[in-house]
Formats: C-alpha cells, sequence, structure tokens
C-alpha cells in the first residue's frame, strides 16, 4: 500500500513540475481603431473566420474597454498597467505633440524581459521614450499588411530557446488615415484599401448597401460607403491573424501561447474615437490561455485596458520593481464563464492631438455612466481624421440641428459639465440625466466614485473639482 502511495505521490509531483515548466509565450495582438466588429461579437455581415475560430477558442470579454479612445495615450495604459494621467502619456506621441511617459515608468516589455523573456514587436509602437518601451527585437512589415507582419515574426517565434517569448503585434489597420475634408467617401478611401491590395492578401470587398450601421451612426449613403471601406480593412486583419496563428502551430507553439486579441480603442468615426461613450470605450477582446480546459465561452467580466499588464504579468510568474500598477489581473475570469468580480470601470481622457484639450474622466457601471466634461465650456475638438470623415461632413454640412446618430450636429459639438446615462434603458446614451432631481443621488454617488479614483491614481486634474 505505501509503494501504491508513494509512486502516485511522485506521480503528482511530476505533473506538478511539469506544468510549473511549461513555455508561456504570449501573444499580444492589437489592432488600430477597431470597434467589436467581427463575426464572433455578432456582426453577420463581417467576413472574420479566424476571429472566430480564435474566439471558439478562448474567451470573449464582451465588457471590455479601453481608458482613453485615443492611439498613444491608449497603448502607453495597455504596456504599462497605468493610466495615462499617471504615466504622463497624455497624447500622441509622434511628431509635434511629442507626449510621452515619465523616464522611470517600467514597461510590460522591460518587466517580462527582467523575468526571463524574449521581447520582440512589429508594427506599431506610438508610445516613447523607447528607452521606457524597450523591445530586445523589432521587425519590419508594411503594418497594413497584417500576413507579412506575421512572416517577419517567423524566425522569432520558432526560435529554440529555454527562454519564452513575448510577441508585440500591432496593425495599423483598420486606422483612418487624415486627407482632404470631402463628402465624397470615395475620394480617397481612408481605412488602407489600395487598388490591387497587398501581397498576400485576399482582400474582401464589401457593398454599401450590406453594411450594419450602429445607432451612433447616420445612416447615409456617405456613411455606408466608409463603413463598406472600414470592414474591408477588418477583413485584411483577419487573414493577418489567421496567417500568425498558422505559424504558432507550425513552429509548435500554439499551445503554450497565450494570445490576447485588443483593439487600442473603437472605431474612428465622430461619436467613437476620442470619445468615451461607449463606442469609443468599448473595443473587442479574445484571450486563449492554453493552459485552461474550459475556452470558447463569453465572460460578463469587466475588464479595462489598464488591467491588461497585471494580467500577463501574472501569467508569465514576472513583477515589477516597483509595484505601480493601477489595474488588476482578470486571470481568474478565463477560468470560466461565472467568474465577475468587477462592477465598474474607469476612463480617463485629456488629449489626442496637442490642440485637442479636451479632458474628461468617466465611471461605468454594468447600469450607468457618468462623464465628467472637465472642460465643458470649450468646444469638443476633432481629430484631423475625423473631422475629414465624409460621414460627419456629410451632417455637419446641413446644419447645427442635423442628427447624426442619436445627436444633433450642435449637441454633439457643445457638451455639458455632466452627463448620466442609464445604460439598460438608453443603451445609445442619448438622454442626458445629470439635471434630473430625480437621480441627484445617483449623480452625487457616481461622482464621489470618480473623484475616488482620481485620488487612487493621483490624477492631477482632481483639482479642477476645487478651482472651476
Amino acid at each position: 500500500m505505501m509503494k501504491r502511495f508513494l509512486a502516485l505521490l511522485l506521480l503528482v509531483l511530476a505533473v506538478v513540475d511539469s506544468a510549473q515548466a511549461a513555455p508561456k509565450n504570449i501573444v499580444l495582438f492589437v489592432t488600430d481603431d477597431q470597434g467589436q466588429d467581427a463575426g464572433c461579437y455578432g456582426n453577420p455581415k463581417l467576413k472574420t473566420p479566424h476571429l472566430d475560430a480564435l474566439a471558439a477558442d478562448a474567451v470573449r470579454f464582451d465588457n471590455a474597454f479601453c481608458t482613453t479612445a485615443s492611439c498613444s495615450a491608449s497603448r502607453s495604459v495597455i504596456l504599462t498597467g497605468m493610466q495615462n494621467h499617471a504615466n504622463a502619456q497624455y497624447g500622441h506621441e509622434h511628431v509635434y505633440h511629442h507626449f510621452r511617459a515619465y523616464d522611470d515608468v517600467e514597461s510590460l516589455p522591460v518587466m517580462l524581459q527582467r523575468g526571463g523573456y524574449r521581447t520582440g514587436r512589429v508594427g506599431k509602437l506610438h508610445v516613447g521614450p523607447p528607452e521606457v518601451f524597450h523591445f530586445q527585437q523589432t521587425f519590419k512589415a508594411d503594418a497594413r499588411n497584417p500576413v507579412a507582419m506575421a512572416d517577419a515574426c517567423r524566425e522569432f517565434i520558432a526560435k529554440e530557446s529555454e527562454r519564452p517569448f513575448f510577441l508585440y503585434f500591432c496593425t495599423a489597420d483598420p486606422h483612418r488615415g487624415g486627407g482632404k475634408v470631402t463628402t465624397d467617401p470615395y475620394k480617397p478611401d481612408a481605412f488602407g484599401n489600395k487598388p490591387g491590395g497587398y501581397a498576400g492578401i485576399d482582400e474582401v470587398i464589401y457593398k454599401p448597401e450590406d453594411v450594419i450601421v450602429p445607432p451612433f451612426l447616420p445612416d447615409t449613403p456617405a456613411c455606408r460607403a466608409e463603413l463598406a471601406q472600414y470592414y474591408q480593412s477588418v477583413s485584411r486583419i483577419d487573414q493577418g491573424l489567421g496567417r500568425l496563428i498558422a505559424l504558432l502551430k507550425e513552429a509548435g507553439r500554439y499551445d503554450d501561447t497565450l494570445i490576447v486579441y485588443i483593439a487600442d480603442h473603437g472605431i474612428a468615426f465622430p461619436g467613437a474615437k476620442t470619445n468615451l461613450y461607449d463606442p469609443g470605450m468599448r473595443a473587442p477582446c479574445l484571450v486563449r490561455n492554453p493552459y485552461e480546459a474550459k475556452r470558447g465561452f463569453a465572460s460578463r467580466e469587466m475588464v479595462s485596458w489598464v488591467d491588461l499588464t497585471p494580467t500577463l504579468l501574472a501569467f508569465a510568474g514576472a513583477k515589477p520593481k516597483v509595484d505601480r500598477l493601477q489595474g488588476r489581473s482578470f486571470l481568474p475570469a478565463l477560468a470560466g464563464p461565472d467568474v465577475a468580480e468587477v462592477d465598474e470601470v474607469f476612463a480617463s481622457h485629456t488629449f489626442h492631438e496637442i490642440t485637442m484639450y479636451y479632458p474628461m474622466r468617466v465611471v461605468r457601471t454594468r447600469t450607468h455612466k457618468l462623464i465628467w466634461n472637465v472642460a465643458s465650456p470649450l468646444p469638443f475638438p476633432f481629430a484631423s481624421d475625423l473631422w475629414a470623415s465624409p460621414a460627419w461632413q456629410d451632417r455637419y454640412a446641413q446644419g447645427p440641428t442635423t442628427l447624426y446618430g442619436k445627436r444633433t450636429v450642435a449637441a454633439y459639438i457643445q457638451r455639458p459639465k455632466f452627463e448620466l446615462y442609464d445604460l439598460v434603458v438608453d443603451p445609445d446614451e442619448s438622454k442626458n440625466l445629470a439635471d434630473d432631481p430625480q437621480h441627484a443621488g445617483l449623480l452625487k454617488e457616481l461622482q464621489t466614485k470618480i473623484r475616488d479614483f482620481q485620488k487612487r491614481t493621483k490624477d492631477p486634474w482632481i483639482s479642477k473639482w476645487e478651482y472651476e
């Protein structure tokens, strides 16, 4: 009996030791300005077979939110686990905008490298300084061609090494390009689609009449044409994801690699990007943990991009030198659909481009959202690419009382100090309850939550409660 017991004990210890020694590679796949637009998120018109296949073998988070719907600022949160008002990446890093994180911020790739990881990236970085967001290897490829991006990482993925890898894979699709203001959506196509397409990509073309127009956008010919172009760009991403997964399988790495698929924030249309309405905050989030037996389900957990670094560190068994993380690991939520520990998320936006000062602080619960427009006397500023959108210009040309989605043009541009929405009865955030006496208690409660959040995260803009 004792011999059988010892044999069983040794077997258990061997299994445990094997699990501890299992490689824990990480792929963080980040798209540029993509909402929850894919077949797996309920859009039957958008062809995303590889994304749908990943979702069937992963956890799909329906309540996944960025903290700021601005490219550089959001990416800084993704890579540090700190709100952008805490890491100082207030807005765009590139050219004359020149926002940058503090020099003493410790980023995810640096922490993982210290924890024994090989780190590499391909595509868009868009944060600085480079010493803070340091990767050991950078792979060159057209960021509008995710298939070429995947091929550029092939050797990195397949390399025989005792060290696991972290691959940061960031497409430029489906980001809207800048350009000349026009009401003609065909001149030019702003979503990276070009005649002849891209090598290795089978371009998927959509008809404007076939797209689904979300409620926050106007159902106009101009908007439909732009959405068709956006869909084409998303389908290009899907093929890049498929190629990357094929390379992981080819190298024998798929079954020891955590794959996280997200976007930096929502779709690049007025009403979403640079806003903290749900179309701007809500983004795709698929997480495949190969070491979880239960996969292929939707989680009701509320997750924020400030949680991504803590989650990946928890998976990797790595830690920061000094714990300045402001998020929390949602790794437990990967264990099953019934795990839901958090019922609120916070958001903090200050700039996009340097000319776009418009700080907003937000608390979003499962049932309500409060937006504090700190600079509400100012008109809402436009990113250059959003201002040029034919979908917007078409409505703007009709005058201030014209509806753009659920709001008038005038209401979109000039906003009140507080916006309070009941997300259960008003998911489109069209009826502001902030001045309704029946909701005065709720307004005060959510204002307190925002102030407490600002205190916890050392937000310099907390002073605006006192001085303005």
